[in-house]
């Protein structure tokens, strides 16, 4: 595994906007071996890495050699911009809210804090 594969791990959590302790409760990790990993004193096993990338959509290449983007494109954006699309303006309008309140919930379960504005 690449050397540098900590601060790419460092980066992408703060792109997340997530500090070690959230990031690490969501796979496992205490926020002290975070930190040993981020600061390149202890190595990722491949178990976590993995975990990391399936759990946050990090491109694991990205994360292990630093090839690609960061993010995994969502498979499901081409699917979910076509049903748009072919809804009416008014059930466009009831899905964009069902979406903003799903997007609410999923922050008081997880804790993430978005600072942009969803209205």
């Amino acid at each position: 595994m690449e050397e540098n594969v900590h601060h790419r791990l460092r980066a992408a959590r703060k792109a997340l906007k997530l500090n070690q302790e959230e990031f690490g409760r969501r796979v496992g990790l205490a926020q002290t071996a975070l930190s040993m990993i981020e600061l390149g004193n202890n190595p990722i096993t491949n178990r976590n890495l993995k975990l990391i990338c399936m759990t946050f959509n990090i491109n694991e290449q990205w994360l292990r050699a630093g090839k690609g983007e960061m993010f995994k494109a969502s498979p499901h954006l081409e699917e979910l911009c076509d049903i748009l699309a072919n809804l009416a303006p008014d059930t466009q309008e009831y899905l964009l809210l069902m979406a903003r309140e799903l997007l609410n919930v999923q922050k008081k379960m997880f804790g993430k804090i978005d600072t942009e504005d969803t209205s």
